[in-house]
């Protein structure tokens, strides 16, 4: 049952992000409206802003960006086939978001970003080639 069923038309964002299951806790959605990930009609948010049906939502969630359009309102957390019908992505989100996918299965296998210490085998490695030196 959707909130605009039951007369109301208006609701929370950290809420709506809830029940549309783009967060999986309310407080993940508040942390990500709070971060900047998050804008109403081309806006930063709070997290208690109400939204209204036809309002456009930008949404970041790395590496993929979503713009939707709300579509519908819900009062509480639904099963996601159901979720999946308060929001209209546009085309161009769609076609992005495809264009990167692609991108990230396309590079090579052996590249990964490296944080941190090295493992005991990078250093056995490292140590390797210094010393031939």
């Amino acid at each position: 049952m959707t909130k605009q069923d039951t007369g109301s038309e208006s609701q929370r964002l950290d809420k709506w992000l809830w029940a549309a299951r783009f967060y999986k806790t309310r407080s993940l959605a508040v942390e990500a409206i709070n971060g900047g990930k998050v804008y109403l009609n081309g806006q930063r948010a709070k997290p208690s802003r109400t939204i209204r049906i036809d309002d456009k939502l930008t949404i970041s969630k790395p590496p993929y960006e979503f713009e939707i359009i709300i579509a519908g309102l819900n009062l509480q957390r639904r099963p996601a086939v159901e979720a999946q019908t308060l929001y209209q992505e546009t085309t161009e989100s769609q076609e992005k978001r495809a264009l990167l996918r692609e991108q990230i299965k396309n590079e090579p296998l052996g590249f990964r970003q490296q944080k941190g210490r090295p493992s005991k085998r990078d250093r056995r490695h490292i140590i390797k080639f210094t010393r031939q030196s």
